[in-house]
């Protein structure tokens, strides 16, 4: 008798434990730069729950993504691992990518730590169906598929007002039920707010990736009017783009990308409000981010509508300057108390073993090769090393004005090597954050280092090079 008693004390110990195991919320935003909420300077648009959150919690000046584009970027944040180790993008020439078998998603590592783990948005990695959320460790998948970007944002979500340029805004599969008029930001919305409210049995590990803030620029009527009279009320001098980087956009000026921003500000105040009214917001996790820079930028001449501007930032969505690759990172809700240096460099390979630490669950790091937990960082004030690199072989000079590239930064330095025209260029970001003073000597005994370290890393992932991509 006295040996059961000890068994279901142990039981009771193990349940309680279990039950106390933190949640996690993960809220990607697509396309949003890191000037683009208000806590980061914009004085046009208007985000009072992100800056809320950013107060709360930890709001990183130094955080980037492995891409400056949707697939590779997605591709880093589910692995752990650079884009280039598979040749995305790039390998047999294409832009896309399917998830290899072997790949272990973050979702997945969750899921085999006993946790519930959806799927909520804009998944993006790979043409078939094997390759999609509940084929790769979600056990609820909402509208992930292959689609980049909706053919509108209002329901029906897949009839695009010109059929013959729909182009990567394919069908989003799992959302053909809805009511007409309906806005997909608010829709994905109340699916997150739904699994909250229903699946919290088990510690739970949820995405919700929006489609907004990406093109086709789309947003609620009354929101836009509400950006179109705020701009009554300013005024900007000079030419509306710098022909610099292709052409660069001047200002944040766009309504219906405020209108659009505004939108996914909502659907996170929202989702905090449901997490406190169910009793969940003390033992959850929240991390929000975006997936790459702003839309600023186009090539010469193209008259594509561009979304932002990403200044003081150099360039941005397509480019490995800091205006494509530097996004907003916020932590919150049950990290603890915490003494944060907010100036760790870190990637969004960074965060998939990042969350599972600090879940206090098992780290692998052949499961998140290029990735490492910044805890240290965040509950320690203890400041870590890095080496980071980017590769982009298929640039879009035409579309959005960038060019062929691999990129390293060590610390405060940053060499970028354009293949395409044998060219260097280096900066001291933190002397000159907005890339404007190229410092590269080939002489330069930093330069020969971090010029060895690109050759090196190229061997070592298998880098696709592609040259004179049009």
């Amino acid at each position: 008798m006295k040996r059961i008693f000890q068994i279901i004390v142990l039981l009771m110990v193990a349940h309680q434990a279990f039950t106390q195991q933190k949640n996690v919320v993960m809220f990607v935003v697509d396309d949003l730069g890191y000037f683009d909420i208000e806590t980061h300077g914009s004085s046009f648009y208007e985000t009072p729950n992100i800056d809320a959150l950013a107060k709360e919690g930890i709001d990183f000046s130094n955080a980037y993504v492995s891409h400056p584009r949707c697939v590779p970027s997605r591709y880093g944040m589910q692995t752990g691992k650079y884009p280039a180790r598979v040749g995305v993008p790039g390998g047999h020439g294409k832009d896309e990518c399917n998830l290899e078998e072997t790949e272990i998603t973050i979702g997945q590592a969750f899921k085999n730590n006993g946790y519930q783990t959806a799927f909520i948005g804009k998944w993006h990695l790979g043409n078939t169906e094997e390759a999609w959320p509940q084929n790769r460790g979600y056990d609820v998948n909402i509208a992930g598929c292959s689609a980049g970007a909706p053919r509108s944002y209002f329901y029906p979500y897949n009839v695009p007002k010109n059929p013959k340029k729909s182009g990567n805004h394919k069908l989003i599969v799992g959302l053909e039920e809805g009511t007409k008029g309906e806005y997909l930001t608010d829709r994905l919305t109340k699916e997150s707010v739904k699994y909250l409210k229903e699946e919290h049995k088990k510690p739970f590990f949820m995405m919700l990736c929006h489609y907004g803030v990406h093109t086709p620029l789309e947003a609620k009527p009354d929101l836009v009017k509400k950006y179109q009279e705020k701009l009554k009320g300013m005024s900007f001098e000079g030419p509306e783009f710098l022909m610099k980087d292709g052409e660069t956009k001047k200002n944040q000026d766009n309504a219906v990308y405020a209108a659009m921003i505004e939108s996914v500000d909502q659907s996170l105040g929202q989702l905090v409000a449901t997490l406190k009214e169910e009793g969940l917001y003390d033992n959850t996790i929240i991390l929000f981010t975006s997936d790459h820079g702003g839309l600023s930028n186009r090539g010469v001449g193209n008259k594509r509508k561009i979304a932002t501007s990403n200044l003081p930032l150099r360039a941005g969505k397509g480019h490995n300057y800091e205006g494509g690759t530097k996004v907003p990172l916020i932590l919150s809700g049950a990290i603890g108390e915490v003494s944060v240096n907010i100036n760790q460099l870190t990637i969004n390979t960074d965060i998939y073993p990042t969350l599972l630490d600090l879940c206090d669950l098992p780290l692998e790091k052949k499961q998140h090769l290029d990735g490492i937990s910044i805890k240290p960082s965040i509950v320690k004030n203890k400041n870590i090393k890095r080496k980071l690199y980017w590769h982009s072989p298929m640039a879009r000079p035409q579309s959005t004005g960038d060019t062929n590239c691999t990129v390293v930064r060590e610390e405060n330095l940053k060499l970028f090597y354009f293949y395409d025209e044998d060219r260097y260029e280096m900066y001291d970001v933190n002397e000159d954050p907005y890339e404007t003073n190229n410092i590269f000597e080939s002489n330069n005994k930093n330069a020969k280092k971090l010029v060895k370290a690109i050759q090196n890393w190229q061997q070592d992932v298998n880098a696709v090079i592609i040259k004179n991509n049009k």
